[in-house]
């Protein structure tokens, strides 16, 4: 097996901003936030009709952001967050037809799992890199550590219900690359553009993990 770079990117990152974007005029301050804090990262949620404009967006602006598409349900949306600027896409469960568009177009998926079964499907696909969702109401760490148990070579993303109290307790879990965060960046806080709260949210998660702030400043 060779090494998925862009899993060592994430896994560099820690934790993932997951960010469901109303208006995508919002999606380069945002996005500036996010760099000029230390955490050049976003999964953009296809859950409003701006996300792949905001990731278009987002992508023109900061080149080298991590920048992927959340809430992929159909092989069409991967197509639209691709053509966009994403660098990969993330769906919340695991779809089969989906999975298999994705794979047949060279696009990297990262599917949600949250069970042994969806888990060998995943394998069978060929696929190690996986979204544990949703991560809390899934049973969490101790559901977590039962998966890896037989699974020892996957990698997980948990995500859902992931949060500041609870964070340092997955990623200490050999197997989680990363965790998805919606702590970081509110719905609300991008509504009202509160960038200052965001701003705060960042650099202290940033702390939490002894990540190192801007290097900008």
């Amino acid at each position: 097996m060779k090494t998925n770079t862009w899993i060592d990117a994430l896994r560099a990152l820690r934790v993932m901003p997951v960010i469901q974007i109303e208006d995508a005029k919002d999606a380069v301050p945002l996005a500036k936030v996010l760099m000029e804090n230390g955490l050049p990262a976003a999964e953009i949620t296809f859950r409003t009709e701006a996300a792949a404009d905001a990731i278009a967006q987002i992508r023109a602006a900061y080149p080298e952001i991590t920048l992927c598409a959340g809430t992929i349900l159909t092989g069409e949306q991967a197509d639209a967050a691709m053509a966009a600027g994403a660098d990969f896409v993330v769906s919340p469960g695991f779809n089969p037809n989906t999975v298999k568009h994705c794979l047949e177009k060279g696009i990297k998926i990262i599917p949600g799992v949250n069970n042994p079964s969806q888990v060998e499907q995943a394998l069978e696909m060929g696929i190690q890199a996986m979204k544990f969702f949703p991560a809390e109401a899934s049973g969490g760490i101790s559901m977590l550590k039962s998966l890896t148990g037989p699974y020892g070579n996957i990698q997980l993303m948990p995500t859902g219900g992931v949060k500041p109290a609870n964070l340092m307790e997955y990623l200490v879990i050999p197997q989680v690359f990363t965790c998805g965060g919606t702590w970081i960046a509110p719905t609300a806080a991008i509504r009202a553009n509160d960038w200052p709260t965001i701003a705060n949210n960042v650099r202290e998660t940033c702390a939490l993990l002894g990540l190192n702030q801007s290097q900008s400043e």
